[in-house]
């Protein structure tokens, strides 16, 4: 395994959560977005889209920037990947998405009067916790029909047949666009790294629900997988690619 691409996965991992669940903190918990909870949709939406955009291109000639367990998963059952690198990519994606969480708890940890319970922290939720008050059950079929979408885009577009330059691109809008349905129903999580890492600092509920932002999108990224293998049946193994490209890993492209 080579440690940079673990380094270029833990520090995308890490601008992912603070860049774009700090948007979501200072949208919905700060309020900067004002009283139109549209525009702090379209706000962290856009945030989350855009961020991994410029992650794709800047890092993914490195490790491929799936800056995602979910996302390693779908990359790891397309046979695009072994084993042993998809367990370091988790490692480093989840200890990522915990540094990101820390920087950004200290820095709106510096706004006045300032409190986890108060402002919080960007966490996802259901329930009390859902701007629609959404049911643990529709919470997990949620995350895992979002998750499905955004893996089986990256997935499709990242593949061996397909054109490279505009990957990135693609992949930043199917986040975006995830985002956009899902941030009123669960926040929308679709990463469990980007999840935990919040949920951690701000406790009680956030950790309780945090199991079903870890498993729902295992299981949505788990379908795309099948999915994406039974439509694209044709194509060479992960160990015989090695065109990097936008959003694309050395050894084979991925997100």
């Amino acid at each position: 395994m080579d440690i940079r691409k673990l380094i270029a996965e833990f520090v995308g991992t890490a601008c992912l959560v603070f860049f774009a669940v700090g948007t979501a903190t200072l949208s919905f918990g700060f309020g900067i977005t004002g009283q139109s909870a549209s525009a702090g949709v379209v706000t962290t939406a856009l945030a989350f889209g855009l961020v991994l955009l410029v992650l794709a291109y800047g890092l993914g000639p490195i490790s491929g920037c799936h800056v995602n367990p979910a996302v390693t998963l779908g990359v790891l059952l397309a046979g695009r990947m072994s084993v042993q690198d998809a367990a370091g990519y988790w490692i480093a994606q989840l200890v990522g998405g915990i540094v990101g969480a820390a920087l950004l708890r200290i820095v709106v940890g510096g706004a006045s009067d300032y409190s986890t319970a108060k402002q919080g922290l960007g966490t996802d939720g259901w329930g009390e916790h859902s701007m629609v008050g959404l049911s643990g059950g529709a919470a997990f079929l949620t995350e895992v029909i979002l998750t499905f979408l955004f893996v089986a885009v990256i997935l499709a577009v990242t593949r061996a047949e397909a054109w490279p330059q505009l990957a990135g691109v693609a992949i930043g809008l199917a986040l975006t666009t995830v985002h956009l349905i899902g941030i009123p129903l669960t926040g929308t999580s679709v990463n469990p790294a980007r999840s935990i890492g919040p949920a951690l600092f701000v406790g009680h509920d956030a950790l309780s629900q945090l199991w079903l932002f870890i498993v729902a999108p295992l299981v949505g990224a788990a379908l795309a997988a099948l999915l994406i293998k039974y439509l694209y049946p044709v194509r060479a193994a992960y160990k015989d690619d090695s065109s990097p490209r936008p959003g694309a890993s050395p050894s084979r492209p991925t997100p």
